[in-house]
């Protein structure tokens, strides 16, 4: 929150005694050899003039050229000059703006004293720079890493007078104002300070002529500037644009699952319990990071297909062979709502053949054993032993002894990846038997985080992969005809 008047009034005090004390520093240090030639005091006075005149917006503030001017000061006359192209910058750019007399202030107090100190950085390594001659290469050089380190504590101390300004009226954070302000301007700041330090060395070899082909630089810069801006613009409202569709589409699927939880209160649990099963026992067998993430975005929405089923269907303790048709599509109901998410393929497969049998006995394509992707086989594994140890519903409840041993029963049939059932008893042993029981469907979906990753852009190698730590036989060309028959049930 802004600061009490008492305390505005004393920084505006502090304010003013630092710009008398400034003024006052400029006309003792100041000499009249700092002053001349005029032609060059002039031109430089009018290009801290002009770059104001024709300074970039940028959603971050406002990139000048009359930067540039400071820094040719400090390098070519001295620290009382560098202060009066700050001036005249600053004058320039508060009557445009129609400042009121606090920013009036802010902006002189900023405007002369941030380049007054910069020169006097430079006045300090090598005394009155406006007497000296061309130097040798190794003294040039020595020279422009001074002005470049000059220029670095203009940029710095300009910034931390205007920020105390904001901190002190309008309450805003330092940390924050560093990380909007200050660090998006500084690339164009320091590409403005190193084009002056150029040309501060270019004076001294070829006079005032190469300052006045400098002129165009600085305009050839801006245009440059103009264009990137303009083009870091676009993208970042297709960025947003992105994240909105993103987060509707994703928030199309999350809204579906509250609805179905609505119909059925176990739905959003279940789904929650199956994710964090099927994320651990991933993570045991060897898949990567993206792969866990996967399988457990598969976990979390691979009921969804159940949004469509009736009343009689979703309720009912056992299924009457005229509603097998419906229960049986499910899958493909729920990998087309998921598969049209962009970046989300892979759930959409491991949801689409979560009811595949090793055997070949499963729907909806038959495929057997390793022809099943492992998301598929681990969701199938989680999903049955959150069902029979889950509470509430209509479903027999088991004992986790009893659930594992089912598991193995459906290994020893042909319907369960034996290899991963195994795995899963040694997390369960240990995790703990139900570790993933509680867990909550908002959580677990970590909403706002898969719309960050989803709005990114993914490599095409990293999106088309489909590669496994188990079952890496087939190409992402024959799963994507496969799935595509499949869903269109051809």
């Amino acid at each position: 929150m802004p600061a009490s008047m008492i305390t505005r009034r004393l920084f505006w005090a502090a304010e003013a005694l630092l710009l008398l004390g400034t003024v006052a520093a400029s006309v003792w240090l100041s000499s009249r050899g700092e002053w001349h030639p005029l032609g060059l005091v002039a031109l430089l006075l009018t290009i801290a003039f002009a770059g104001e005149w024709f300074s970039v917006e940028t959603s971050a503030g406002q990139l000048s050229a009359s930067l540039g001017a400071m820094v040719l000061a400090m390098g070519l006359l001295g620290p009382a000059p560098a202060a009066a192209c700050g001036v005249a910058a600053m004058i320039q750019r508060s009557t445009a703006k129609r400042l009121s007399p606090a920013l009036w202030l802010n902006n002189l107090v900023t405007y002369a004293v941030a380049p007054f100190v910069g020169g006097l950085v430079v006045w300090a390594a090598f005394g009155n720079v406006a007497g000296m001659h061309s130097q040798d290469a190794s003294h040039a050089i020595l020279f422009g890493l001074i002005v470049l380190i000059a220029a670095a504590v203009l940029l710095v101390l300009n910034f931390v007078l205007f920020a105390l300004n904001l901190r002190v009226s309008e309450g805003r954070s330092l940390a924050r104002l560093t990380r909007e302000l200050f660090l998006p301007l500084l690339p164009g700041e320091l590409a403005v300070a190193v084009i002056a330090t150029i040309l501060v060395l270019a004076y001294r070899s070829a006079g005032l002529p190469i300052l006045l082909a400098a002129v165009p630089v600085f305009l050839i810069f801006r245009h440059l500037t103009v264009a990137l801006l303009r083009s870091e613009d676009r993208a970042e409202q297709l960025a947003a644009r992105s994240r909105q569709l993103v987060g509707l589409q994703l928030g199309v699927l999350r809204t579906l699952v509250r609805t179905l939880g609505k119909r059925d209160e176990t739905t959003g649990r279940h789904a929650a319990a199956v994710a964090g099963y099927a994320k651990a026992l991933a993570a045991e067998v060897g898949c990567d990071e993206e792969e866990r993430d996967d399988v457990h975005a598969a976990g979390l929405l691979h009921e969804i297909g159940k949004f469509t089923w009736p009343d009689r269907v979703l309720h009912a303790e056992t299924v009457d062979e005229q509603d097998m048709e419906i229960v049986k599509s499910h899958p493909q109901d729920g990998a087309a709502l998921v598969g049209a998410l962009d970046g989300y393929g892979a759930v959409a497969d491991a949801i689409l053949y979560h009811h595949e049998r090793v055997d070949g006995r499963g729907y909806p394509a038959g495929l057997i054993g390793k022809e099943i992707p492992v998301a598929s086989r681990i969701l199938a594994i989680c999903s049955i032993y959150a069902t029979v140890t889950g509470r509430g519903g209509y479903r027999a409840h088991m004992t986790p002894e009893e659930a594992k041993t089912e598991l193995r029963r459906g290994a020893e049939n042909g319907q369960l990846d034996a290899e991963f059932v195994e795995a899963f008893v040694r997390v369960l042993d240990r995790e703990g038997p139900t570790f993933a029981q509680d867990s909550n469907f908002e959580t677990e979906l970590e909403f706002e985080r898969r719309v960050a990753e989803l709005a990114s852009p993914r490599s095409e190698a990293k999106a088309s992969s489909t590669s496994r730590a188990h079952g890496r036989d087939r190409s992402p060309r024959i799963w994507g005809n496969l799935r595509e028959r499949v869903l269109n049930k051809e």
